[in-house]
């Protein structure tokens, strides 16, 4: 059982390990729907947070409290009103939300309290901070209706916020706001994280919901043909967007995406929805590659690009496993090292899941295509036609008319991109007196258009 243990935890960690390091200094801003509080799901999530806090991110969480406030307000024998996708709050709903909201605060901050022995949080220590870093101003009258005491956020105390971030503090928001005159409003959740994410120039916003992402086909039924789309670029995003009905309550396709939209266009890189139904969802989400929900970026998180002295690392831990099982040719790191130069590599959130290199033999006018290696994590998404492709690209800017291929177990996958076998024969002379007979690789060439 050890043994089985090890063989799981030991790669996995490791595969964690990149994240963890990139993330550290970071500032999160993770919004957690009131949803998910009813639903109990605020004792993994505190137990969650604080190991991300643990491991260097900075937190700012912001809370909503919509099924909370709609209780109180049934209890006192009055209907819930909303329009526009906004609360109508007058004086009856302001004393729920008020009353909600201390009511959350309490147990938010007693959820970061323990420290209890075999459990996530166990000897930790979470500060929790609160308090008015939030400038509102009334909603006003629109279309006629008077939404009282809903607001707006108008002003983030940003110096405020960093200062309680730089404690090492957790920073907890409600969504209230007070005018400079002391009245108090009543914001939305997704407001308050959307602006308080954009103002700090976050590196991630979170909403952690009751929907589970934006699924490949966003208006047809879940299913496996339907995925979670995991990755939306911002453009797609508001694309989607454009061709949605105006999203007014949380179920609605467009509710959280138009804030994920938004704060992306407003520097935020990456804004996320994950289900909170899933448990871990937040870890699944900020430490696996795929992620468990949809996550907006400003631009393609993957790189593609030349490698680098930096990179030699991350290339040898890639193609390490494919040596040791005879796929690939044992290469040193001092070989590596003297040509990273020639490798072309897809770097994600600083982690390397494909390279290749180019050796030309310019008397020759060919070149060989070597180390071709794709990560299992992400095979069959198409990975390893991108390096293809750029690698076809970098011969022909070198003025080359071919590039060939060595290899014993992957022929068909070249075969269908255009390649075909020769005899070793064909081998430049400098490439045919390096050719292990022994090893009897096949040789496979492509013509460059």
């Amino acid at each position: 059982m050890t043994s089985v243990f090890n063989f799981t935890f030991v790669p996995w960690f490791r595969s964690v390990a990149p994240y963890i390091h990139k993330f550290r200094n970071q500032t999160f801003v993770v919004g957690i729907a009131g949803e998910a509080i009813a639903a109990g799901k605020l004792p993994h999530l505190a137990q969650d947070l604080a190991m991300i806090q643990s491991m260097g991110v900075r937190i700012v969480l912001v809370h909503g409290f919509r099924p909370q406030v709609n209780e109180q307000l049934r209890a006192k024998g009055h209907t819930p009103k909303y329009s526009h996708g906004i609360r109508i709050t007058d004086e009856v709903a302001l004393d729920c939300a008020q009353e909600a909201a201390g009511q959350l605060r309490y147990e938010i901050e007693a959820a970061f309290s323990q420290g209890l022995p075999n459990t996530p949080m166990a000897d930790s220590t979470v500060r929790v901070i609160s308090g008015n870093f939030i400038t509102a101003r009334p909603v006003g009258i629109v279309d006629g209706i008077d939404f009282q005491h809903s607001g707006l956020v108008r002003k983030v105390d940003i110096a405020g916020i960093s200062k309680t971030l730089d404690m090492g503090a957790l920073l907890l928001l409600s969504p209230f706001g007070f005018s400079p005159t002391g009245e108090a409003f009543n914001l939305t959740m997704e407001e308050v994280a959307t602006s308080v994410a954009t103002e700090l120039q976050a590196d991630k916003l979170i909403f952690v919901t009751e929907v589970p992402g934006i699924r490949i086909d966003p208006l047809a039924p879940a299913g496996e043909d339907n995925p979670i789309d995991t990755e939306l670029p911002l453009a797609t995003a508001e694309k989607l967007l454009a061709t949605l009905p105006a999203a007014s309550v949380p179920t609605d396709i467009g509710f959280y995406l138009q804030h994920c939209v938004k704060a992306c266009k407003n520097g935020v890189e990456r804004s996320h929805i994950i289900p909170f139904a899933v448990d871990g969802s937040i870890l699944l989400e900020v430490y696996v590659h795929d992620g468990i929900g949809t996550m907006v970026v400003d631009e393609k998180l993957e790189s593609l690009r030349e490698a680098t002295e930096d990179d030699v690392g991350g290339i040898l831990q890639l193609i390490e496993p494919f040596e040791k099982d005879g796929t690939l040719v044992k290469r040193s790191r001092t070989e590596i090292e003297r040509d990273a130069g020639l490798y072309t590599v897809i770097e994600h959130d600083g982690v390397i899941f494909a390279c290749a290199a180019l050796y030309a033999y310019p008397e020759a006018r060919t070149a060989e295509m070597a180390a071709l290696t794709v990560s299992p994590q992400v095979q069959g998404q198409g990975d390893g036609e991108r390096v293809l492709k750029r690698v076809e690209q970098r011969a022909k800017a070198a003025g080359l008319d071919s590039i060939f291929v060595l290899t014993t177990r992957t022929t068909h996958w070249f075969l269908k991109r255009g390649f075909v076998l020769v005899d070793p024969d064909w081998l430049p002379e400098a490439r045919k007196r390096k050719y292990n007979w022994d090893r009897k690789s096949q040789v496979l060439v492509k013509k460059l258009g």
